[in-house]
């Protein structure tokens, strides 16, 4: 066994004390590399993570492109483990012709999602940056809000998080509406939801609020004629992936008041820089509440997160299989099955 057969490498902050010391347990080397103020490891570039990973045989990831490219710089590489659910940015086919494994922390953030989407859908509806906004310039008139008490809800998505959202929406009485690739009627009937089409869901919807993967199919599920279906008074809530929200589309459709306002974690920025000034614009907005893709950030999500990524770790140096749900690609030889 070489000297760094057991090197971890973490890009990611907020890596705490207690994964830390689970993974120096199962005789691990933690190498903790700390973006700079402001960024994440999406912004370093190939030749940065190859200086960070090339004696690493693990490498516990956030939002860096884990790109062919990358990969084939870094033989030593055994394991990358994403502390989120989202894999987009990991080429999975490279992952498996390269003889590596690719995970993801499936389960540990999805209260710490739903919590913060709930949380957005009140801040928006109930218009808490205007007020504290107009407090702080002297103004205290009151500006009416909406109730999320017996509303109607849009569920875009309903795999782990959406139906999490789904469970704290009961204590509202609200009426659920939800898009779901599959359909599971006994789940529907217990959870009071009824499925609809999209344009149903948007045309119906006092709230809709996004909790599907980005692909391409979904790239853009919400744009201008998407949102022309939305009522004048509805509010757009995303915390899922920016790519699904035509941002161009959606800062139109505010400005234009074709829609009450929106709740944004994601941005199309996100991935594609040229967007900045669109995310820039959004943000200014009076009736936009927005944060800075940090819905799973919860200090106990994270804490969970960055578990469950240190045990698909180690499971893989130690030669066995991580839970099958949190395998995005494999391609180990001749895996124990």
């Amino acid at each position: 066994m070489g000297s760094n057969s057991r090197r971890v490498v973490v890009t990611q902050r907020f890596f705490e004390a207690d994964s830390i010391a689970y993974l120096k347990q199962q005789g691990c080397e933690v190498v903790l590399i700390d973006p700079p103020a402001g960024k994440g490891d999406g912004d370093f570039s190939e030749d940065d993570l190859v200086a960070h990973l090339e004696d690493a045989a693990g490498w516990i990831v956030g939002h860096a492109h884990v790109t062919r490219a990358l990969l084939a710089r870094l033989p030593k590489l055994k394991i990358i483990s994403r502390r989120g659910v989202g894999y987009e940015r990991v080429d999975a086919t490279a992952v498996r012709d390269l003889g590596k494994v690719a995970c993801i922390a499936v389960g540990g953030n999805d209260a710490s999602v739903a919590d913060h989407t709930l949380a957005l859908m009140l801040g928006v509806g109930h218009r808490l940056r205007e007020t504290q906004s107009n407090m702080l310039h002297g103004n205290w008139s009151i500006l009416p809000g909406n109730d999320l008490y017996r509303r109607t809800v849009g569920v875009i998505g309903l795999g782990r998080i959406g139906r999490a959202v789904v469970q704290r929406l009961r204590g509202f009485e609200a009426e659920i509406l939800a898009l779901s690739a599959r359909r599971d009627e006994s789940c529907a009937a217990r959870e009071g939801i009824a499925y609809a089409d999209l344009a149903t869901l948007l045309e119906r919807s006092d709230y809709v609020t996004i909790h599907a993967p980005l692909t391409p199919a979904t790239r853009h599920m919400i744009n201008a004629e998407a949102l022309s279906r939305m009522k004048p008074t509805a509010y757009l809530i995303n915390t899922a992936r920016g790519g699904l929200v035509d941002d161009r589309a959606l800062l139109a459709a505010l400005e234009a008041k074709e829609i009450a306002g929106a709740a944004l974690d994601v941005f199309e920025s996100e991935s594609d820089p040229s967007l900045q000034a669109v995310t820039e614009a959004l943000v200014a907005l009076p009736n936009v509440i927005a944060t800075p893709h940090a819905a799973a950030s919860s200090r106990e999500g994270l804490a969970r997160t960055n578990m469950i990524a240190a045990r698909n770790v180690v499971t893989v140096l130690d030669g066995a299989d991580p839970p099958s749900a949190c395998v995005v690609a494999d391609g180990r030889a001749a895996p124990t099955r």
